[in-house]
C-alpha cells in the first residue's frame, strides 16, 4: 500500500512540474517601447515572459533576478545570439537590435525558466 501510494504521489509531481514548467499557458506580455523594459526573474518564471518588440529598432531590456536558483544565473535568446549573466538583486540591462522578425525564445540556461520575445515588422 505504501509503495503504491509513493508511486502515486511521485506521477502526480512530475505531471505538476511538467505542465508549469512547459503547458501552462497564462503567461504575462509587455509591449517594449523607447526606454528599458523590466523584467522581474523569479519564482521559475520571468514577469512579463512575453516580449513584443519592432524589428530594426533598439531594444533594452532590464532584468532584475531574486531567485538564488543557479539556473536563473543565466538568460539565452536562442537565434539570436544573446546571453548574460544575472547577478542576484542587482538590474542587468542587455541591450541589442533584432533584425529580423519572428518568435525568438529566451531562457535560463537548463531551459527552465521560458519566455518568449515576438519581433513584429518595422514601421519606418
Amino acid at each position: 500500500m505504501t509503495t503504491l501510494l509513493v508511486n502515486i504521489l511521485g506521477l502526480a509531481a512530475a505531471a505538476f512540474i511538467v505542465w508549469w514548467f512547459w503547458l501552462s499557458k497564462n503567461l504575462p506580455e509587455a509591449k517594449a517601447g523607447a526606454g528599458a523594459l523590466d523584467i522581474i526573474v523569479d519564482g521559475g518564471v520571468y514577469q512579463p515572459s512575453v516580449i513584443r518588440a519592432a524589428a530594426g529598432k533598439p531594444l533594452r531590456l532590464r532584468f532584475l533576478r531574486k531567485d538564488k536558483s543557479p539556473c536563473a544565473e543565466k538568460v539565452i535568446f536562442s537565434g539570436l545570439d544573446v546571453s548574460a549573466e544575472l547577478p542576484v538583486g542587482q538590474p542587468r540591462e542587455v541591450e541589442f537590435t533584432p533584425k529580423s522578425p519572428g518568435e525568438y525564445e529566451f531562457t535560463c540556461q537548463m531551459a527552465m525558466y521560458r519566455g518568449k520575445l515576438i519581433v513584429e515588422p518595422g514601421r519606418e
